[in-house]
């Protein structure tokens, strides 16, 4: 038996009827068909599901979907797009902050939330914000760049 749920993600509205064990990951995936949020370890605890819930990172893989009944989803296809990247996009684009790529998406959303809250982070609130967040191949010198990249040029459109 399932429960409908009215969801804005990335800026769409959608009412799907979805069962109420769904994981929010399988949710965005499967029926919005949001690919960028990769499943990981399915525990919380790599960082690759993440997704902004009113503005929060979250993660997706230990969320239900009915729970975010009534929310505001961003996922990295909210963000940007491949003819206009979000300022984290391109900062892990120029700075080289990916290797195999499948960290990236929670990576850039966990420092959306991170630049949401606090536009000019040092490089240990950086380190912080993004420990939940597992990445096996870049050795995370080049993501913390790839943030402060993006600080820079998110400072410099807002002036």
């Amino acid at each position: 038996m399932g429960r409908t749920i009215r969801v804005e993600v990335n800026g769409k509205t959608h009412e799907c009827e979805v069962e109420p064990r769904t994981l929010l990951v399988h949710f965005l995936r499967e029926e919005l068909e949001l690919t960028g949020t990769n499943v990981g370890c399915e525990t919380s605890l790599c960082g690759a599901c993440t997704v902004l819930i009113d503005g929060e990172s979250v993660r997706a893989c230990t969320q239900l979907a009915v729970q975010a009944d009534g929310c505001s989803i961003t996922t990295i296809e909210g963000l940007g797009s491949e003819h206009d990247l979000h300022p984290l996009q391109q900062g892990f684009w120029d700075e080289h902050g990916l290797q195999c790529g499948y960290c990236t998406p929670g990576m850039i959303m966990a420092a959306a939330d991170l630049l949401g809250q606090n536009a000019d982070p040092s490089e240990a609130e950086i380190r912080t914000a993004l420990k939940g967040n597992v990445c096996r191949c870049t050795g995370y010198h080049n993501i913390v760049r790839a943030v402060q990249s993006a600080a820079k040029r998110m400072a410099g459109a807002a002036s």
